[in-house]
């Protein structure tokens, strides 16, 4: 079987959804991208080029013996909105390998991959070769067990983000993004409106001033993914991005999320011993990869 490249985020679901749906936590990314493109449309991450999807169908037997109707078990899948690199979910290595063919053969021009690592590293090198790539980025996925907020909670308050707030959020949100080396300083506007519409963006506010800033992705196969996490730099240290980061978990929780995951910065020790004290667990670790 081969893998089948897509523009359209229906035809892609309908395809891919079972393999998502069974790891929900592995396709976290794939899924919340796929879904934003869904309800927003095809450039709602402001990329130019329309997101790209695709999936390979590895063309096992049902369990009568014969092929299902739509051709196999699909074993790997992918999101991109260009010009960011792609989203690699859970696959074996030989299927990233050919993903990276497949994706040179259809004339698509990368910048990176991101992904798990064994198989994030293996489409780089049938991209690159092994030289050809650095790592940018590592990453750990936590999920949350038991939550425990931190005592004594700093002075203030958690509260949901209204229209109001746009302006603010979407300029933390930009620096957020500068903070973790995105240099497009793309408009935040019409993301921040978004989050705050789904009622997934929290504030932490001390003495009527907002200090802090969390969001969480919409609930989606019983998982919701908390993202970014930010505080201004003259404001940390503060435990201000703790307390924000325990108000948007808890409203997943109470939302009905049986998994509540976040990435964090493996190069950042503080959060991430911040997000173990909250009661967040490590379950893998990921990579962004740059292509020289």
């Amino acid at each position: 079987m081969t893998w089948q490249l897509t523009e359209d985020v229906e035809e892609f679901r309908r395809a891919a959804d079972d393999c998502l749906t069974r790891d929900p936590v592995g396709s976290t990314a794939l899924l919340t991208v796929s879904e934003t493109v869904r309800r927003h449309g095809p450039h709602a991450y402001g990329n130019a080029e329309p997101a790209r999807f695709g999936w390979w169908r590895d063309g096992n037997a049902n369990g009568d013996g014969n092929a299902n109707a739509n051709g196999g078990h699909v074993a790997g899948a992918f999101v991109q909105t260009p010009p960011l690199p792609p989203l690699l979910g859970p696959m074996a290595e030989p299927l990233a390998r050919a993903l990276a063919r497949t994706l040179r053969a259809a004339g698509i021009g990368l910048s990176g991959v991101r992904g798990g690592e064994a198989h994030t590293y293996a489409f780089a090198d049938e991209w690159a070769g092994a030289q050809g790539w650095t790592v940018d980025a590592r990453l750990r996925l936590f999920r949350l067990g038991s939550l425990t907020p931190q005592r004594p909670a700093p002075p203030g308050a958690a509260r949901r983000a209204t229209s109001a707030d746009v302006p603010l959020a979407a300029a933390w949100m930009r620096a957020f993004a500068a903070d973790i080396g995105d240099s497009s300083d793309a408009d935040q506007t019409g993301n921040v409106s978004r989050r705050i519409a789904d009622g997934c963006l929290y504030l932490w506010e001390t003495d009527g001033q907002p200090v802090s800033m969390a969001a969480r992705s919409p609930l989606l196969a019983g998982q919701s993914r908390v993202s970014p996490v930010y505080t201004p730099s003259g404001l940390r240290g503060r435990g201000y991005a703790g307390a924000v980061t325990a108000a948007v978990s808890r409203d997943a929780l109470d939302a009905g999320a049986e998994q509540v995951l976040l990435f964090a910065d493996l190069a950042n020790p503080t959060s991430n011993a911040l997000y173990e004290r909250l009661g967040y667990h490590p379950l893998a670790d990921f990579v962004d990869l740059d292509f020289s």
